[in-house]
């Protein structure tokens, strides 16, 4: 035991002494230092590197805004961030188009005569409202300031509206092309009865040149409606949907007078006399007809006899659309190894009815 332990120490000498081994010991060693003092190095720095705190997320309350006072909301228009201005404007309209008396304010700006007036509140009109706030401006009032408008701007002269193939609309007058908006926007999601109401088609339509003679307006009305794609079309599309649009627009001589309807010669005979081919022979229509009373119970009993003859052919329209069903079903006996004839055709036999 002991010889073995020197020979192992032998051997561990004459290894130590050897260069090589004592170079690539120090080489190892070396590398491992370097190793591990980087490791160090790095925890050490990400440890004392000091991280901006991350923003939270922060919401404006309804509260918060209602908080919030003019002179603060224009001091915040003129931020140098885009988003508070942004944020102000948004709260600043939200206010205005909620607040009945702005709104009012505005609908009566534009009724003005001075035209940069009416310009100034038609924009600022335009600004506060947007699709969830619009129907603050379906009322009454709001329509007939937005007619008054539009019969304000109206050019004293006018080009006849008879050309097909060009479409004036681009070129009108700002306030009367914001004031359609308006309007169009409004019949998107209501009914004309109101514009009707509010004489749109007296004081504005009607006063477009569509021609000197009758028979030109109704022509040229008609032409414009046909080959035009504008707000304006879209609008008098919903004013003629309605009954009292429709009657308006013939009033204005835009449309032709609609005839009455022809009524239905038998709806003027007595249902006696209409349906007397029924009535037994033996009964004389004639006293039926003096005696109001009786005639009235005829009239009863000639309706209930009317409506069960009516069951009575649907009964029989049905079985006889039963009985065309069963005649054509059959079934085909054939693999197609030869010509198909009639003896492989197997009709159903038809059942007593």
């Amino acid at each position: 035991m002991a010889t073995t332990h020197l020979r192992a120490l032998g051997l561990l000498g004459r290894l130590i002494r050897d260069d090589r081994v004592l170079f690539g010991y120090l080489a190892i060693n070396a590398v491992g230092w370097l190793l591990g003092v980087r490791v160090l190095l790095r925890k050490w720095r990400d440890e004392a590197e000091i991280k901006p705190a991350q923003p939270k997320t922060q919401y404006i309350t309804q509260e918060t805004e209602d908080a919030l006072r003019l002179n603060t909301l224009d001091t915040l228009l003129g931020h140098y961030n885009q988003s508070i201005r942004e944020t102000s404007a948004k709260i600043i309209c939200d206010r205005a188009v909620n607040d009945r008396d702005t709104v009012d304010l505005l609908l009566w700006g534009i009724t003005r005569k001075d035209y940069d007036e009416r310009m100034r509140n038609l924009r600022a009109l335009a600004i506060i409202t947007d699709p969830q706030s619009l129907e603050r401006l379906h009322r009454w009032k709001a329509y007939a300031a937005l007619v008054r408008c539009l019969e304000l701007s109206l050019e004293p002269e006018q080009e006849v509206l008879d050309d097909e193939d060009w479409d004036e609309y681009t070129l009108r007058d700002m306030t009367e092309k914001l004031c359609l908006m308006f309007i169009s926007q409004l019949l998107s999601s209501y009914d004309a009865e109101k514009l009707v109401k509010a004489k749109f088609v007296e004081k504005w339509l009607a006063k477009q040149n569509w021609g000197a003679t009758e028979e030109d307006r109704q022509h040229n009305f008609a032409q414009y409606m046909r080959c035009r794609g504008n707000r304006i079309t879209d609008i008098v599309a919903s004013i003629r949907g309605t009954h009292s649009g429709r009657v308006a627009l013939e009033r204005a001589g835009l449309l032709p007078l609609s005839s009455p309807s022809d009524s239905d010669p038998e709806d003027n005979i007595p249902l006696i006399e209409r349906f007397s081919v029924i009535i037994p022979s033996g009964i004389n229509t004639g006293n039926l007809r003096d005696d109001e009373q009786v005639g009235e119970q005829w009239n009863e009993q000639l309706r209930l006899l009317v409506r069960s003859r009516q069951e009575q052919r649907e009964r029989e329209a049905d079985d006889d659309q039963r009985v065309r069903h069963r005649h054509r079903e059959a079934m085909v006996l054939n693999d197609g190894s030869r010509p198909l004839n009639s003896d492989d055709i197997i009709q159903r036999p038809e059942s007593p009815r």
